[in-house]
C-alpha cells in the first residue's frame, strides 16, 4: 500500500499557491499551507483538507517550528514548495535600507531557511522534492526592481548550488521561472479578449507536478514559463 504523500507550500495565498493545494490535494497528497496570515487560507484549507500553520519564512525559530510541527502530523514533507516573496520595489536613490533588507529576508534567507529545514529531514528519509518560485527578476535586472532582483537571483543561486549538492542525495531541487504575469480576476479584465496573455496559474500548477514527478534519470533543476507576450 502506498503511503500519503505531504506537501508543503510556503508563502501561501490566493494566487499560484491556491492552484498547487488543489492540484496537489486532488493528486491525493496531504496539503499544509504556511504563512504569515493564515486567516486568509480558511477557504483554501476547507477546500484542500489541508491545514493551515502561521510561520514567518524569514525567522529561523518560526521555520523550525514549522517543520517540527508537519514532521509531527505528517511525517517529513515529500514536496515543499517555497512561494514566499518580497515585493519591495523603488527607484535607486529611494530605496530604504530596512525595507530592502526586509524584501531579501523573505525573498532569499526565508528560502534559504525552508530549504535547508526540508533538506535536512528529507537526506535523512533518503527523498523529496524543494522548489523554489522566482520571477523574471531572477534573470533580468530592471529599472526600479533592484531590491526585488537582489532576492531573487539570490534565491536562484541557491537554488543551482542546491541542485547540484543534493541531487546525487536523491534531493530533487528545481527553480522555476515565473516570467510574467500571472492571470487573476483585475489581469483577465483587461485583457482585451486575450485570453493567453498572462500566466494561467492552474498551468503553472501542472509544471510543478510534472516537475515533483520526473524520473530521476531526468531531473530539471530550472523551467522558465512565459505567455507569448515576454520576450526572451
Amino acid at each position: 500500500m502506498n503511503r500519503t504523500e505531504t506537501a508543503l507550500i510556503v508563502g501561501a495565498g490566493k494566487g499560484l499557491s491556491a492552484s498547487l493545494a488543489r492540484l496537489f490535494a486532488a493528486e491525493g497528497m496531504q496539503v499544509a499551507l504556511a504563512a504569515r496570515e493564515t486567516s486568509k487560507l480558511a477557504d483554501l484549507v476547507d477546500e484542500t483538507r489541508g491545514v493551515a500553520v502561521g510561520c514567518d519564512a524569514s525567522r529561523p525559530d518560526e521555520v523550525a517550528a514549522l517543520f517540527d510541527q508537519i514532521e509531527r502530523a505528517f511525517g517529513v514533507p515529500d514536496l515543499v514548495v517555497y512561494n514566499a516573496s518580497g515585493r519591495y520595489r523603488a527607484a535607486v536613490e529611494a530605496i530604504e535600507a530596512e525595507r530592502l533588507e526586509a524584501a531579501v529576508r523573505v525573498t532569499a534567507f526565508g528560502g534559504f531557511l525552508v530549504a535547508q529545514a526540508a533538506a535536512v529531514r528529507m537526506l535523512a528519509r533518503g527523498h523529496g522534492t524543494i522548489l523554489l518560485t522566482g520571477a523574471t527578476a531572477s534573470v533580468k535586472g530592471l529599472a526600479g526592481s533592484t531590491p526585488f532582483a537582489m532576492g531573487k537571483f539570490a534565491l536562484r543561486g541557491m537554488a543551482q548550488c542546491m541542485a547540484r549538492e543534493l541531487a546525487p542525495r536523491n534531493i530533487h531541487v528545481a527553480h522555476f521561472v515565473i516570467d510574467g504575469g500571472i492571470a487573476s480576476s483585475w489581469a483577465q479584465s483587461d485583457d482585451g479578449g486575450t485570453d493567453d496573455k498572462w500566466l494561467n496559474p492552474d498551468a503553472i500548477a501542472r509544471e510543478y507536478l510534472h516537475v515533483h514527478r520526473q524520473h530521476r534519470s531526468a531531473w530539471t533543476w530550472e523551467v522558465e514559463l512565459r505567455p507569448w507576450v515576454e520576450r526572451f
